[in-house]
């Protein structure tokens, strides 16, 4: 039974629709398209590891600045010493070249004295035995005044035991002396810093044989 109270044109609060069920299609959807604005791209990276990597890339740029630097320093570092080793390289083959080509200059320097004395002796005229002899033996400790200079030494092995490796023996003879001793030396020998340049001519000395009983 209708309450004569209540007017039949006012809908009771159960009747009212809700708030949502009023809004219209027209003003729905200005709504969703800023909902959708306000939203992140599909599959884009979070706000926060965006901002991290904005902070990062700076120091990473700063680090392949230096890292450049680095790398062309030691390049020309390297070019340097590419440089300096071709340098001493190039000497080395120019101090062996000349090393090579003036080897005797300090020999044959020494050896201009002995010249000029054989030279001289033989532009004197008449001149007795006596002077001839006095020039022979000046000459004579010229040369070995140049042999001194250059280390170049004399092997005379009388009495000394027979070294192959200085001594070239020409025969053996019988002698009383020790066996395989230097009893005589034909040609005398010469060393050059320790290095045969000419053996010593010699005849080396053996047991006597027994002679025969009468």
């Amino acid at each position: 039974m209708q309450d004569p109270k209540q007017s039949p044109e006012t809908p009771s609060i159960a009747e009212t629709p809700p708030v949502a069920d009023q809004l219209t299609a027209p003003d729905a959807a200005p709504a969703a398209a800023l909902d959708a604005a306000s939203a992140p791209p599909a599959g884009a990276p979070p706000e926060s590891s965006t901002r991290a990597a904005a902070e990062i890339m700076p120091g990473l740029e700063e680090a392949l600045r230096l890292a450049e630097l680095k790398a062309a320093e030691h390049h020309d570092a390297w070019l340097r010493a590419k440089a300096e080793a071709e340098n001493i390289r190039r000497r080395a083959q120019d101090d062996i070249a000349k090393a090579s080509k003036f080897a005797a200059e300090k020999f044959a320097t020494a050896m201009l004295p002995v010249k000029d004395s054989l030279e001289a002796a033989l532009a004197v005229e008449n001149q007795t035995l006596e002077k001839l002899r006095e020039g022979v033996e000046l000459t004579l400790r010229q040369l070995a005044a140049a042999f001194d200079t250059a280390r170049v030494v004399e092997e005379n092995p009388v009495g000394q035991k027979f070294d192959p490796n200085k001594h070239q023996a020409i025969s053996a003879i019988e002698s009383d002396a020790e066996p395989n001793s230097v009893v005589n030396v034909l040609q005398k020998g010469y060393l050059l810093n320790e290095r045969v340049i000419r053996p010593a001519l010699v005849m080396v000395a053996k047991t006597k044989t027994a002679s025969p009983q009468q």
